[in-house]
């Protein structure tokens, strides 16, 4: 199974980033080896569409499940249309969201959760200033 998680930085012990199309890297985890792969994530700059080209950068990665916290209803559509599972997980790292996976704890997304977009702008630089990294 090939996991997917939204991450800060470049670590499996990284904090998760709870927005899809922002976040700064995807951490693909294959649960069998616990193998891990991280991507940066080119579109996080975006003026628009970052979401959709971020689902696609995933998609060629052939994952299976992504955790994150906030997906679009464009980028969840894309996904679901691709058969990749979305499951919720906010706040730790990226090796707490695995656990959490592997402990069958996590909420499955059902529908798209993201804010609005203009909010979601002005909610992400937030986020970004408050863990330093603007």
């Amino acid at each position: 199974m090939k996991l997917c998680v939204t991450a800060t930085s470049a670590s499996f012990d990284a904090p998760i980033y709870p927005h899809f199309g922002r976040c700064l890297y995807f951490v693909i985890v294959d649960t069998d080896s616990m193998k891990f792969e991280i991507l940066k994530n080119k579109s996080t700059s975006a003026s628009n569409g970052a979401g959709i080209q971020a689902a696609q950068l995933i998609i060629k990665k052939e994952i299976d499940i992504l955790i994150t916290g906030f997906v679009g209803s464009n980028v969840f559509s894309i996904l679901h249309s691709k058969g990749i599972e979305n499951l919720i997980f906010t706040a730790g790292s990226v090796a707490d969201a695995v656990q959490a996976y592997k402990d069958g704890i996590l909420e499955k997304l059902e529908g798209p959760n993201s804010p609005e977009n203009h909010f979601h702008r002005v909610q992400n630089r937030a986020y970004r200033r408050a863990i330093g990294l603007i």
